[in-house]
Formats: C-alpha cells, structure tokens, sequence
C-alpha cells in the first residue's frame, strides 16, 4: 500500500540513516551499517557511549540532540528503550520537519504502532523488533555481527509503503539478518513465549537457586538463567507492555508444570518420560523453521 511519502524506488546505500540511541542495539546496527547508506547520524547523550563512539568513527556526525542532521534523515530508527520511543515519536515531528521513514526496534510492537499511526503523513512508519541481543548493554557490547542470521520480525501499518518494506528487506540484507513479517498482535503473541516468558523463568531460577549451590554452577545453569541478567527497569516495561499476552502464556506453562509435578509426585516414570520427550520434540520443530517470512 502506498502513501504519499512512498512513491518511487529507494536504495539503502543512497540514503541518509539517523539511528537515536547507540546503545547495544542501536550501537550494534550502526556498526553493521558504516559504509553501506550514504551518511549516518547518530543520536546518544551518554557521555561514555559518546567518547567510545567517536573514538571508533563510528557515524558521521555524532549529536547529543536531534539537530541539522538528524532533520535531513531519509531513515529514522529508534533504538531506545521502550518508553522513550513513546516520548520520540511525540517529540518527531518537531524534530525533523520533512520526510523520512520511521522504523522503531522496539520488543513489543502494538502500543508502538499505534503511537506511530498518530505521526503526520509525511512519515512512513514501520515496526520493527530485532530477535537478537545480549543480557549484557550498552555500546561497549556493540558487535557489527550481532544481528548476523538473526530473525527480523517488521510489523507494517495501514499507511506503510512499499517504499518502507522495501527498504526493511535491504536493511536486512545489508546486516545480514532475514524478515519475518506479522501483524502486531500476532508478534506480541510469539514474543511473550519466546522472549518474555523466559525471562520470568531465568528470574526465578536465579532468585530460587541457593547461594552455596555457587560451587557446582556451570554452562548449563549459565546459559539457562543467561537472560536474568537483563536489567530489570529495562524488562519492567517490556513485560507491562506485552502483559496479556505474557500472563496466558505464564498459565499455559504453568499447567504444564503442574503436569510434570503430578507425574513426579506419584512416581509416573512413563508418563513423565513421555512430557519430557514432547517437550524436546517440540523444541527441535521449532528451531527447524528459518529463512524469509514472507511479505506484508
């Protein structure tokens, strides 16, 4: 569907990308994307994040606030955390007085598309959430390659162009990750099982694991609570914003557990051999599926 910012083709190595906020992800895609678009900026006020920045020459132009250059992106993407993109979008059409595609790399994509579906149409928005990261942030974690075979899930609206999912699949191309396209419900829906939910676990694990167990840990608890680390304020909103949907996957796994709880209580060895092998199945399907997720 095209709007009135969307007509004719566009090229990623033509364009002028600003990225606001050059953090982890931000950080990370900015590095991927030195020497392939025409110019980058980049939006960061964190005086460490900055000094690292301009030491690696890193963008172009580097501001502290959106000023000339940022107003002359044909790319806007916003990789911050969640509640400042909110602020963001609000404050963009101040900001940058033209025309400019809008791409946010947000972990929950509804309240985000609705908040862009408000911009003037002069914008072309576009959702987006890279399905990969570290527990670890920041620009000091920064890789080139972190979104390297990494699903790129881009949740379009009404008013997003060709123009827009066009240049997504470039974007993609160009860090070498693939599209995944969904509505945003449906993204919602998949990450809070994918990403929130074990967050929760790994939490819990951590938070219930005794202390003088600290001996024995090892790769396999390392790489299961992993994702505990996150910063907690950082996934206090993503959860709060993905709430529904991550308290009905909560209920469908806890009935699961209760299952296997049953089965251990009452000595079922069968039984529970059967869960665990369902579990296990279930687990190699899903990590059979890749490649390109279709269109919009």
């Amino acid at each position: 569907m095209e709007n009135e910012v969307g007509i004719g083709e566009v090229d990623l190595s033509d364009l002028h990308v600003a990225i606001y906020g050059l953090g982890l992800m931000g950080g990370s895609l900015a590095l991927a994307l030195r020497g392939k678009c025409a110019y980058l900026t980049g939006i960061e006020t964190d005086p460490g994040t900055i000094s690292q920045v301009r030491e690696r020459n890193v963008v172009d132009c580097l501001e502290i606030i959106p000023g000339e250059s940022f107003s002359q992106a044909d790319l806007i993407i916003l990789a911050t955390p969640l509640a400042i993109i909110f602020e963001k979008l609000s404050e963009l059409p101040s900001l940058h007085p033209g025309q400019a595609i809008v791409l946010d790399l947000a972990s929950t994509k509804r309240l985000v598309v609705r908040a862009m579906s408000m911009l003037p149409a002069r914008f072309d928005p576009l959702g987006g959430h890279p399905m990969c990261g570290k527990e670890t942030l920041s620009f000091f974690n920064a890789e080139s390659d972190l979104y390297h075979g990494a699903p790129f899930a881009f949740t379009r609206l009404d008013r997003t162009s060709y123009r827009a999912y066009s240049l997504a699949k470039q974007l993609c191309q160009a860090i070498g990750a693939h599209p995944v396209w969904l509505d945003a419900d449906t993204h919602d829906s998949w990450v809070a099982a994918i990403s929130h939910l074990p967050y929760f676990l790994a939490n819990a694990l951590s938070f219930s694991t005794p202390e003088e167990a600290s001996p024995l840990v090892g790769s396999g608890f390392r790489s299961t609570t992993r994702v505990a680390a996150t910063p907690s304020a950082l996934m206090r909103d993503i959860l709060f914003s993905n709430q529904d949907n991550l308290l009905e996957i909560y209920r469908q796994v806890r009935t699961h557990l209760d299952l296997l709880e049953s089965c251990l209580a009452t000595g079922d060895y069968i039984r529970l051999g059967q869960l665990l092998q369902q579990g296990a199945e279930r687990r190699q399907r899903l990590l059979s599926v890749t490649g390109d997720g279709g269109q919009p």
